[in-house]
């Protein structure tokens, strides 16, 4: 789980009155994109109906998508991007009408970057359940009214069955690769072990091979932190007035997530015990430093997020596990044949770097052996959205490779 756009995972900073100004106004019920919405540089394509691991069923499921650079004569350079919790497909380009962001990716995707979009086609959709085009609890149901906590429970598989339909529709017959971060580091997994043909290679970040019963406690406060809101309705919120959403226990959730995604030291270094303005926060209703720096992103989230969605893809996360039903982790890992790159981070303290060793043990493809790739990095979790180039030049080895 991490920021995922480039504005959100900058190295943390000191909140400026601006910034503070800049989300006074209350926010709407929800931030999902709406159809209505400026479409942006989005793509759509229709996948059909789809049924659920859960039972549940959707029908009619649309994929939101971007594409950057042309797919060749042969069609053999296109490369698949999954994105992790609260990312969208909008994975570089400038803010603007449909895009409030810029791209959360821009020093890695582009002209002449590790994933060169003068020579591959690169596909970034947004995944099944998000609300940034895609259909998920946001999305208007056969009967008119949103979806909202009658969604079906999703699993990272759904999420992977989908963008393989997705794959159909587009025409491709094989993916040069497939990479992501975190939980877009869970589908890759998936990718490989469920599908090996599709992919020549895999570039797993900063992403483990099961949720762990530690990562779901984690995420289980924050979905019970948006329930407890008041204005949440069991998920029926979408009619309500202007600051009348859930937006208070969808930002106190974002504000848990965030003290994983960055390591202590960061926040230690960064903040130390610095006070946001002149008054005292010992007893004289003034703020720590760090407390106005995760009141403002968890406010800023709510203006681009849905709280309905953001449980969606949490328990999608909390549902990974590569060995169920598979006869264990080990067995679902020695399906992959794909080359793949398994990259930690020495201070992610949500997916830490023992996880990645695990995987990378049982990969045959492994290009570095029985070994994950380790990188250091002081922004913990987030690094692999901040170190570009340590990052790039991996993605470069692999794409070699």
């Amino acid at each position: 789980m991490d920021w995922q756009i480039s504005e959100d995972t900058v190295p943390s900073d000191f909140i400026t009155d601006a910034q503070i100004r800049s989300i006074l106004g209350k926010p709407a019920a929800t931030g999902a994109w709406r159809d209505g919405d400026p479409v942006g540089n989005r793509r759509f394509a229709h996948i059909g109906d789809v049924s659920f691991e859960s039972g549940g069923f959707v029908p009619d499921v649309r994929i939101a998508y971007e594409t950057f650079g042309r797919l060749n004569v042969n069609g053999d350079n296109a490369i698949l991007v999954a994105h992790a919790l609260t990312g969208d497909s909008h994975l570089t380009g400038l803010a603007g009408p449909g895009h409030p962001t810029a791209g959360w990716w821009s020093g890695i995707v582009g002209p002449g970057l590790a994933l060169d979009t003068d020579r591959y086609f690169v596909v970034a959709p947004n995944m099944l359940g998000s609300c940034q085009g895609t259909t998920g609890p946001a999305s208007l149901a056969p009967d008119g009214e949103e979806w909202g906590s009658r969604f079906p429970y999703t699993s990272i598989r759904d999420q992977v069955r989908a963008q393989r339909r997705l794959m159909s529709v587009l025409g491709i017959q094989t993916w040069a690769a497939v990479v992501g971060g975190s939980m877009g580091g869970m589908q890759v997994l998936e990718w490989g072990i469920e599908y090996p043909e599709t992919a020549e290679r895999l570039a797993i970040i900063a992403a483990p091979s099961v949720s762990s019963a530690d990562q779901i406690a984690l995420n289980s406060v924050q979905i019970e932190a948006i329930r407890a809101d008041p204005f949440f309705h069991h998920g029926s919120y979408y009619d309500a007035k202007i600051g009348e959403g859930p937006h208070q226990g969808l930002a106190l959730a974002r504000r848990m997530a965030l003290l994983n995604y960055r390591s202590p030291t960061e926040l230690n270094d960064r903040f130390e015990r610095s006070w946001q303005s002149g008054i005292s926060p010992l007893g004289h209703h003034g703020r720590f430093a760090v407390e106005s720096y995760l009141d403002f992103h968890g406010n800023k989230f709510t203006r681009r997020f849905d709280a309905n969605a953001y449980i969606t893809l949490v328990e999608a996360m909390n549902s990974h596990d590569v060995g169920r039903g598979r006869g264990g982790v080990i067995e679902a890992l020695r399906r992959v044949t794909a080359t793949t790159l398994i990259i930690g981070i020495d201070s992610d303290r949500l997916f830490p770097v023992e996880d990645q060793q695990l995987i990378a043990r049982h990969i045959r493809g492994n290009i570095d052996g029985t070994q994950a790739h380790v990188i250091s990095s002081r922004f913990g979790h987030d690094g692999f959205l901040i170190e570009y180039d340590t990052v790039g030049a991996q993605l470069k080895r692999l794409l070699t490779s």
